[in-house]
């Protein structure tokens, strides 16, 4: 009998193994040193192996922890000031934005995790500008991260629509050396649980000589390219005026649409673009929840996977989403694109829980490594509660309705367990690596005073929600 860390025994698994969910009743999964040392039968592996802690999930479903492809985590105390209003990035987001300090970005983080940990999120795609500041905390919470540093020559300031974006070749080398410097100090440490990738804001934001110096830089790094791709009018805007063509077409055109590409959004993309993003092998990532708030549009998803294309989830940031949660996106995409092509049948309940699991975990070249629960792979996994309310009855035949309900009915509260590398991180509605209390009271402390700084920049703009709030209407 083989000693292992722990056994993980369930009611029900959800492998993601093969072309669907790879359903198994009453199995168990060996852990030891951080992978999945075997899976099978509960009585097979249990008489085989011998380990520290038994961990009996009866009455719940064991599934691979949540890939979030996209995400703007220190902007998480932005929460709640940026919606139902139009030209989002500059007149809803960017007079509070502007106001943010390094502090007041890792309180951000720090509560993007809270709440994205609690609801089965395992591995964080962050995109943001000085994300080594965020580094020790995601280090000490024991998530799985995939960092992507902002390169962007665009100046910072808020631009008036339809106003061309100013650049400065001394931002853009800047940005790119910050890059280079982090993905030589963090890409595959902790264990391999950072990785680093290379992140181009959009092509609106930089000149065509620095995104061609960021790709030669990536495939000698060896990484991946993570970008906003036509993310708005605004972006196609501006490529047609300066390029005099639209962003996808001028993408293809600097030798950036191929397998080396995760392009987020594809918001202001028609179908044939989006096809076209997927012919070249590019991958994407879809934020339902963001990109319906901000733009109320629904991007050409199934377009791209008709043509091929892999696809994953991100949630994006809260001042757009309002959360951080991939049962959200799961049920959002799923009935997003049901209603865009008129299509109950269109996009599935297992599609899009493959896309929150192994199929997001590919789009950023991590599966080898987990999205699915297998032998040899890193112990990342989480437990649902199937006695919970949201979850309940449990059905087993004819059909059986987890997958369904997984998708259309849980908030995120279900989960009951959650691991990265078979560390235990929550368990019980408790954290086992972070001090929530704490992380609320540095959040509140940070909004009150990030609200009297930016008072005087969001009255000026006179947006819709200061309109609101003249209104009595917030």
């Amino acid at each position: 009998m083989k000693e292992v860390d722990c056994i993980v025994a369930a009611s029900h698994f959800l492998t993601m193994e093969g072309a669907g969910v790879g359903y198994r009743p009453d199995h168990a999964m060996a852990v030891d040193h951080g992978k999945i040392a075997a899976i099978g039968p509960r009585n097979d592996i249990c008489q085989a192996y011998r380990a520290h802690r038994l961990i009996d999930l009866r009455d719940k479903v064991v599934l691979p922890g949540f890939i979030d492809a996209h995400m703007h985590t220190s902007e998480c105390g932005l929460r709640g000031l940026a919606q139902d209003t139009g030209y989002w990035m500059m007149y809803g987001l960017g007079p509070f934005e502007a106001q943010l300090e390094r502090e007041d970005r890792i309180a951000g983080t720090q509560l993007a995790v809270l709440e994205a940990l609690r609801a089965g999120t395992t591995t964080f795609s962050e995109f943001s500008r000085r994300p080594d500041h965020l580094c020790n905390f995601l280090r000490k919470a024991g998530v799985r991260v995939n960092i992507t540093v902002t390169i962007r020559e665009a100046v910072d300031r808020i631009y008036a629509p339809g106003e061309l974006y100013e650049f400065d070749s001394a931002l853009g080398e800047a940005t790119l050396q910050t890059c280079l410097d982090i993905f030589n100090r963090y890409h595959d440490t902790a264990n391999g649980r950072f990785t680093v990738m290379f992140g181009p804001q959009a092509a609106d934001f930089a000149s065509e000589k620095l995104l061609v110096k960021v790709k030669a830089a990536a495939v000698t790094a060896g990484t991946k390219i993570h970008m906003h791709v036509q993310q708005g009018d605004r972006e196609t805007y501006q490529l047609t005026k300066r390029c005099g063509v639209r962003p996808i077409a001028y993408l293809d055109r600097i030798g950036y649409l191929d397998e080396q590409l995760v392009a987020v959004h594809l918001t202001d993309a028609d179908e044939t673009e989006a096809a076209l993003v997927a012919q070249r092998g590019a991958s994407m990532v879809v934020c339902s929840g963001s990109i319906g708030i901000i733009d109320g549009i629904v991007p050409p998803l199934k377009a791209f996977q008709n043509a091929g294309g892999l696809s994953a989830l991100g949630s994006d940031q809260a001042p757009g989403n309002n959360n951080h949660n991939i049962f959200n996106e799961m049920k959002l995409t799923a009935l997003f694109n049901k209603i865009r092509s008129k299509d109950p049948e269109s996009m599935p309940a297992w599609k899009v829980l493959r896309m929150a699991t192994i199929e997001g975990a590919s789009v950023l070249g991590l599966g080898h490594k987990i999205g699915s629960l297998a032998e040899g792979k890193q112990a990342d996994f989480i437990g649902v509660d199937l006695k919970a309310p949201t979850m309940m009855p449990v059905y087993d035949q004819p059909m059986r309705n987890i997958v369904p309900n997984l998708v259309y009915s849980a908030r995120g509260s279900e989960v009951s367990l959650v691991a990265v590398d078979g560390q235990i991180l929550f368990e019980d509605n408790q954290f086992c690596t972070i001090d929530e209390n704490a992380i609320i009271a540095a959040n509140q402390k940070a909004a009150n005073g990030l609200g009297r700084r930016a008072k005087a920049e969001f009255q000026r703009i006179d947006g819709t929600n200061a309109r609101f709030m003249r209104e009595e209407k917030l």
